[in-house]
């Protein structure tokens, strides 16, 4: 299965409780259906990106990284590349870069959904079409800041970092109902 299929799987699949979450799946599902190139980072209207709330492994804490370009605390993630074989293994891979840590569980289907306006590597304006996948470190972690992040630290998911937005609060929120396995 390629990465865009392995997207329009996933969409398909999950099924979110909350009627906002339902419908902006279905948004983004028909933006990826009519375009072949929306996971590549190359796609100017917006792209497919996969970040991962990293919790720990008792599930009480978010690992999260001070991002040096929006200068906030944000999860784990980014763009997904052509070696991805799947949307949640790009996922997988951008939380194990960026947290350093071996082991992660990353769950198969996102939690959560999040379109952000921004400006990203391509140097224009563009959408991060953001699948939101959770993970579970082992007991024995050990986290490494990464060149991408500012800082890294480990947050209760129900005191995260003041100013923190409402795609961070909302994937917290998903984070905490879903186990991983």
């Amino acid at each position: 299965m390629s990465l865009h299929a392995s997207v329009v799987d996933a969409l398909t699949r999950w099924q979110p409780g909350d009627p906002a979450q339902d419908s902006l799946r279905h948004a983004v599902l028909a933006f990826v259906l009519a375009r072949d190139d929306a996971c590549r980072r190359s796609c100017a209207p917006g792209h497919v990106t996969a970040s991962t709330m990293v919790l720990n492994h008792t599930g009480t804490h978010a690992l999260l990284t001070l991002h040096p370009r929006i200068g906030r605390w944000v999860q784990l993630g980014g763009h997904c590349e052509e070696s991805d074989v799947d949307v949640a293994a790009a996922a997988s891979r951008e939380a194990t870069e960026e947290s350093g840590i071996d082991g992660l569980t990353v769950g198969d289907l996102p939690v959560a959904l999040h379109v952000h306006a921004l400006t990203c590597s391509l140097g224009l304006p563009t959408h991060h079409l953001d699948l939101q996948f959770v993970a579970r470190a082992p007991v024995d972690a050990h986290i490494a800041i990464s060149d991408e992040s500012l800082d890294l630290r480990w947050w209760p998911l129900d005191a995260l970092p003041e100013g923190s937005d409402f795609g961070l609060r909302q994937l917290a929120r998903a984070a905490s109902q879903t186990s991983v396995e």
